[in-house]
């Protein structure tokens, strides 16, 4: 398929450095990263979101953690300061 494509100036200047670098034609290395490009977004959108698994801590009834400092205390004793 023929077509015309506006390429920002530091895109077309990576893709003709990659051409020159390979050594292929500007349009084989403009489809290859195309394909590239396309192959990462599909994959990715395909993939499972990250579910977090919650699980207890297992902390004793009447254990409070919002205050860390009291909690602490609790745990490990007056003495260990």
């Amino acid at each position: 398929m023929r077509t015309t494509l506006t390429l920002d100036e530091d895109v077309a200047a990576k893709l003709k450095a990659e051409a020159r670098k390979t050594g292929q034609p500007f349009k084989v290395t403009v489809n290859a990263c195309l394909r590239a490009g396309l192959g990462v977004r599909s994959a990715s959108q395909s993939s499972k979101p990250f579910r977090v698994k919650p699980y207890t801590l297992g902390l004793r009834p009447g254990i409070n953690v919002d205050k860390i400092s009291t909690l602490l205390d609790e745990l490990d004793g007056p003495e260990h300061k």
